[in-house]
């Protein structure tokens, strides 16, 4: 499950799909392949194991040629990896189909299908619903409506692409929980689930809604929607360019990275929760073995990526009831950790390269962990090719040093983490529908957050002739506190330590006067009493406070106290992302008015490959 390309046109189509597949690369992927219906009129298809470049090789070989076409890059769910489990896949009478999602019914619809004759020469579940469109295409007599009554069977999520030979002139799409975008050409249409896969084609998009089914055609669009009416969906000019990794209108990476984290975020949800569930196999095909058995967890790793542990291990603990270890992977390596029984191993990275974390993942693999699991943003590196379970973290290509995307996206897929092992550790129905539907909410709030660059543009020069700098926070947030500490001192070069606001009076008090600012991260939560107590510590000491604050706080700017109010209902579970962004611009607008390398700060690599 991961990128869809289709195309019908007057020319042959095969370059267009497969330069779609390879801009679709970064998702993550461990197979591709590629159908037409050539100048026969029958569905030819080839596919590979491994990268697009391995199925070019197996089209130069062999090519094809068509003027329809449809192809997929997958990453395993059900299956393993392997050129059978690959897409498209195909039923009878040269039926096809791309799929992105999970099936959660495929294996009581899989029986009903043996019982009527069909064959199956895969495990996924993509091929169920190749095998059911046929089966309603010989009952009903049309490809739309086969499509229609096969995805009124399905639960789970999915983008499907469908072509048929019996109808070599239109292609079906349809959605649930999974992207799928239409791309407007002249005399020619394309479908895609990411926008940057059709952009050397077109620039104008139609975006499909949940439970929308559309038949493509050369020289039309019809779209229908869950209702069975007909609909037009708004076409749009998109302003992305073909180059992902340009900075655009933004002066630096850094600064366009922040502002893509809604998009980031939401991609990493995506075709992972629908209807208010947690799709528990986009762990991986191992997924629903293993996540049942675990009974602890231990997660490792490094910098940013240790912050992003913290929050999860709050989580974990609260809400799964399991217990949970956060380990720097450079200390890890160098202890004779005690392995729980039924233990979890977790590691966090942003490049899957990092030394450190990978030695510490293959000391853990001798070590009698029950299972492996990698968080991470490089769907080919070392860390994701040597787990038992994978969540990639979807957020792009990240070019400034300083992550920021790359965290919050970690943050998200932990989330998921979180609902997964809740699951299966009592958790209700109710209260899974209720952790999704504020991880759906993310990329709004994140937006609103945004909002607020300008007035931390001007708070920002503050800061400018300061050397130290004192970051606090409270449960989950002390680790935000961490991160913001960190992004200052890495890009603005300015000394920033961060504290639980309940160990001030332990040590940190000392170092309060009125040259130090004090940064205090306050939502609306159980803990909220607790800080403003410590904050009053530090302005009883002439220290000056800047607080990011729930508007529900009851906190005011005052004489030595600028408070920053965040967006309203803010959740415990949504409040590490939301609060993370304010600290990422403040950061940002310190470097730019100190004038230091905001994308490449000194001394600094992206990627950390030597321990």
């Amino acid at each position: 499950m991961c990128g869809i390309v289709g195309a019908v046109a007057g020319r042959d189509v095969v370059p267009v799909l497969m330069e779609g597949l390879r801009r679709l690369e970064y998702r993550g992927y461990d197979s591709a392949g590629v159908a037409v219906v050539n100048g026969s009129g029958r569905v030819s298809r080839t596919r590979a194991l491994g990268k697009v470049k391995m199925l070019q090789e197996a089209l130069d070989e062999a090519p094809l040629h068509g003027n329809i076409g449809i192809a997929h890059t997958r990453w395993a769910t059900h299956g393993v990896p392997s050129e059978r489990n690959a897409h498209p896949h195909v039923s009878l009478d040269g039926l096809a189909i791309v799929h992105n999602g999970i099936i959660e019914n495929h294996e009581e619809l899989r029986d009903e299908l043996l019982k009527l004759g069909y064959t199956f020469t895969s495990e996924t579940d993509t091929e169920v619903i190749a095998h059911r469109i046929h089966h309603h295409l010989g009952t009903l007599g049309d490809l739309f409506k086969a499509v229609r009554a096969t995805v009124a069977e399905l639960e789970g999520a999915y983008a499907l692409a469908v072509l048929s030979q019996s109808e070599p002139d239109r292609l079906i799409v349809a959605r649930i929980g999974c992207p799928v975008v239409i791309g407007i050409g002249e005399h020619e249409n394309f479908v895609a689930s990411d926008v940057a896969a059709l952009l050397p084609v077109t620039r104008r998009f139609a975006f499909l809604d949940e439970g929308d089914i559309a038949e493509v055609r050369r020289e039309s669009v019809r779209v229908v929607d869950a209702q069975g009416d007909s609909v037009e969906r708004p076409v749009k000019l998109s302003e992305l360019s073909a180059e992902a990794a340009e900075k655009g209108p933004y002066p630096h990476f850094m600064l366009k990275e922040i502002h893509e984290q809604a998009r980031a975020v939401a991609d990493t949800l995506q075709e992972r929760v629908a209807g208010g569930r947690l799709l528990e196999a986009a762990f991986g095909h191992k997924a629903a073995m293993l996540l049942p058995k675990v009974r602890s967890v231990r997660i490792v790793a490094c910098g940013t990526s240790y912050h992003a542990g913290i929050v999860a291990q709050y989580f974990i603990e609260q809400i799964c009831r399991l217990p949970c270890s956060v380990e720097i992977a450079s200390e890890y390596r160098y202890r004779n950790a005690v392995v729980p029984p039924d233990a979890l191993f977790v590691t966090i990275s942003q490049s899957g390269e990092t030394a450190d974390t990978l030695a510490a993942l293959r000391l853990a693999k001798q070590g009698g962990y029950l299972a492996t699991l990698a968080i991470c943003n490089s769907p080919e590196s070392s860390l994701v090719r040597e787990s038992d379970l994978v969540m990639l973290t979807r957020a792009g290509p990240e070019i400034g040093v300083a992550s920021t995307k790359a965290f919050t996206t970690q943050i998200a897929a932990l989330s998921l983490l979180v609902i997964a092992l809740a699951k299966n550790t009592g958790s209700d129905a109710e209260r899974e529908r209720g952790l999704v539907t504020r991880l759906i909410e993310l990329p709004g709030l994140i937006e609103k957050t945004l909002a607020m660059d300008e007035p931390i543009r001007e708070l920002a020069k503050r800061f400018v002739d300061k050397h130290h700098a004192l970051f606090l926070g409270r449960g989950a947030l002390y680790s935000i506190a961490m991160e913001g500490a960190l992004k200052l001192k890495e890009i603005s070069y300015i000394h920033a330590e961060a504290y639980a606001a309940g160990e001030l009076k332990h040590g940190p008090l000392a170092l309060v006067d009125d040259d130090m600012p004090v940064i205090a991260v306050a939502p609306n939560n159980d803990l909220l009493e607790k800080l403003k107590s410590n904050l009053m510590e530090v302005r009883a000491r002439g220290g000056e406070l800047y607080v990011f604050a729930d508007p529900d706080s009851g906190m005011e700017s005052s004489d030595g106290v600028h408070v920053m109010m965040m967006p309203k209902h803010v959740s415990y579970f949504q409040a590490p992302i939301i609060y993370t962004v304010p600290l990422q611009l403040l950061a940002y607008h310190v470097a730019i008015l100190r004038g230091t390398d905001v994308d490449q700060p000194r001394n600094l690599a992206k990627s950390v490959t030597v321990e």
